[in-house]
């Protein structure tokens, strides 16, 4: 087992064998993903996804959260130039998951929220503790989502079920995450990591070109390219950080106060 280091730690990286566990490491913040920790966190799984020994790969949280959403802390109301480099930055996470030959594999403790629950969904393989909480939550701070989320939610739980979860956000719990699609398996609280660590090297086992393949064919037969989406999600942001309704969002969210969003 090695460890690398990266980023002021905001990302962790520790192989085990053939699989290379990256860790989001902001556990002050319930590891809410700034612009440092996607940029990050997006060089090390290309890093990852190009290095021939890593056979799996194991996305996680310290501090025994897997990630909160984005972090609202650093958001203000802003132009779409502005924007655009930040959502941009986001999108390049999930192309290097999707477009990387490499099976992944999150490991949920605690809240997988906005762009959490679009992270964690993104993967190959969702292994959730069963006390874990899922949540679309992008809504509550006058945003519409991205990091895939358009394409990886009804892709796992159904349109229809997609649409409720990202029109009405609440938080699904474990049992009922499994059972929507969310989570692939359930384990105890504590012992995701363990669990996912094991699945990956199951899969660390297998055919890298036969994955790589699998991988590539699923995500072109999952109603269109997957990766399209992701220029659609940009346009989206760009035009509603520049809202008033997100900066409503954020400083409701600050003020730990209901939002009153106006649709402008």
């Amino acid at each position: 087992m090695t460890e690398q280091r990266s980023g002021e730690d905001i990302v962790l990286a520790e192989d085990h064998g053939a699989v290379r566990v990256l860790t989001l490491n902001r556990p002050e913040k319930r590891n809410a993903i700034d612009l440092a920790l996607r940029v990050v966190l997006a060089e090390m799984l290309e890093s990852a996804m190009a290095d021939d020994t890593v056979r799996a790969i194991v996305l996680t949280g310290s501090g025994g959260t897997f990630c909160s959403g984005g972090d609202i802390s650093t958001m203000r109301r802003q132009s779409p130039e502005e924007t655009r480099p930040r959502a941009e930055a986001a999108q390049r996470v999930i192309r290097a998951i999707w477009e990387g030959p490499t099976p992944v594999v999150a490991a949920v403790e605690g809240f997988a929220y906005g762009a959490g629950a679009a992270l964690a969904l993104a993967c190959d393989r969702v292994v959730a503790a069963t006390d874990a909480s899922f949540s679309t939550a992008f809504t509550g701070v006058g945003l519409a989502g991205d990091m895939g989320i358009t394409v990886s939610l009804p892709a796992r739980t159904g349109p229809a079920a997609a649409r409720q979860l990202l029109l009405l956000p609440r938080p699904v719990q474990g049992p009922e995450a499994l059972t929507l699609g969310l989570a692939d398996v359930l384990t105890e609280p504590g012992a995701a990591l363990d669990r996912a660590l094991a699945d990956a090297e199951r899969i660390a086992e297998g055919p890298p070109l036969a994955l790589s393949a699998l991988r590539a064919m699923l995500g072109v037969g999952a109603g269109g390219d997957p990766r399209a989406a992701l220029d659609h999600e940009v346009e989206h942001q760009v035009r509603l950080f520049d809202s008033a309704d997100f900066a409503e969002g954020v400083a409701a969210f600050r003020e730990r106060r209901r939002p009153e969003f106006k649709g402008c």
